[in-house]
């Protein structure tokens, strides 16, 4: 019988067995260098791929030391997880008893710091060193259910052999991103996992919606305390003159004054009191007010000098955009999606249509209002560097990449045609 890649895991649920052997054979001729029976699913295929180059022992675990119980209540606090708590325990922990699956949630560095469910699956979770604290990043034990989502930043299921590293061959992880939807930044990572016999194609796209409703319940978070930031700034704002806003701490405007309302503002990343320039308002002062900002236009003149932007996509997770020039320096971190759009502007200086975007991001010309869509918002913060018709960076502005050091490591969340051809040839347009 012959399966293709996506069949695989579909197969699964029919004859896990079979299934689990079959990739057993996969993952064993793959590491050998022979030739494999069944092509591995690209996202696994790219993750091993990740594994091999990053040195990862795929015969013998590693497990890097536990957290205590005094950082794990630390970094419980202080995490966002903590809002959504509730939301993923009702949609998903009831089902995953019974269904013999346990919920883990990790930070955005891999560490597990919940994991609930069936009393009998935690404790074969705790031979895996699926505990409480542990490291699950993928570049240290290798291909999972919380590492690669948290790499590629889109959801994933890790069927038996398609674990990179041997000894979690027996397990089944559907792993999805949890972000944060007023910067983009990964949160962690929400995961349902549990012995090999579990598994179910289903269970992914059901981890998947609940992570959704955990970023919903993260925005209708974030729309009250604006309200209640517009409330205290009302009245500040009804006695001032001139240009101003009430910003929170991440740059979303609550309130203005004398000026056309802005969604966001891009404030340095660690703001202080006093005399700054932040793009799209110009020279002005910043002020701390309740739980965010107050931002007043100064007189005076726009500070001049040239600009250099440097687009950091150097690190795995983490990607961002810093502006220096005259009195400005400013980063701010980077959705996926902006992510791979200002790096094929960087990279096409003379400017892409829409269309052209269209194609270098999904391989299809005729959806610009996606691409317009996100060039929008891309241009809320860094608008005064970009023109359009074509979209491009303006000529006097000096722009820096910062890649990876292995050039397969790039942007490893993108399917965009043009970023995987320059994975494999930085030269190729």
């Amino acid at each position: 019988m012959a399966l293709s890649p996506m069949d695989v895991t579909q197969f699964a649920a029919v004859d896990t067995a079979r299934a689990a052997r079959m990739l057993n054979e996969v993952r064993t001729a793959r590491l050998s260098g022979g030739r494999a029976p069944v092509a591995p699913r690209p996202v696994i295929e790219q993750s091993w791929e990740r594994m091999l180059r990053s040195g990862v022992d795929p015969e013998h675990d590693f497990r890097s030391g536990l957290l205590g119980p005094a950082e794990i209540r630390r970094r419980r606090e202080t995490s966002e997880l903590r809002h959504v708590l509730p939301v993923l325990r009702e949609a998903l922990l009831s089902v995953a008893d019974v269904a013999h699956h346990i919920m883990v949630v990790a930070d955005e560095d891999g560490r597990v710091l919940w994991r609930e469910g069936s009393a009998r699956v935690l404790r074969r979770a705790d031979g895996l060193g699926f505990e409480l604290g542990a490291d699950w990043r993928e570049e240290v034990v290798g291909t999972n259910g919380v590492g690669t989502p948290a790499v590629t930043r889109r959801p994933v299921q890790v069927f038996a052999s398609e674990h990179f590293v041997r000894s979690q061959a027996t397990w089944t992880c559907s792993g999805a991103p949890i972000t944060d939807p007023r910067s983009g930044r990964l949160l962690g990572v929400v995961d349902v996992s549990g012995p090999l016999e579990t598994m179910h194609p289903a269970t992914l796209a059901w981890v998947d919606s609940v992570a959704k409703l955990a970023e919903a319940r993260l925005r209708e978070l974030h729309t009250q305390s604006l309200e209640r930031l517009r409330a205290v700034a009302a009245p500040v704002l009804a006695r001032l003159g001139g240009r101003a806003l009430v910003a929170d701490r991440d740059g979303w405007t609550a309130a203005v004054t004398g000026m056309p309302y802005l969604d966001r503002v891009v404030l340095p990343k660690s703001p202080e009191a006093g005399a700054r320039w932040l793009p799209a308002f110009g020279p002005c002062t910043v002020e701390p007010l309740a739980e965010g900002w107050l931002v007043r236009a100064a007189a005076g003149p726009v500070p001049q000098g040239a600009t250099r932007i440097v687009l950091d996509l150097g690190q795995p997770r983490r990607w961002s955009v810093r502006v220096l020039g005259g009195a400005e320096d400013w980063t701010r971190e980077l959705s996926p999606r902006h992510a791979e759009l200002l790096y094929l502007l960087a990279v096409h200086r003379g400017g892409r249509s829409a269309a052209g975007l269209a194609e270098d991001m999904f391989g299809d010309r005729a959806r610009t209002v996606t691409v317009r869509a996100e060039m929008s918002r891309v241009r809320r913060y860094l608008g005064a560097y970009l023109e359009h018709r074509p979209y491009r960076f303006c000529e006097d502005a000096e722009v820096e990449i910062l890649l990876p050091a292995d050039l397969r490591d790039l942007l490893p969340h993108s399917t965009a045609p043009a970023v995987a051809r320059r994975r494999v040839s930085p030269g190729v347009p």
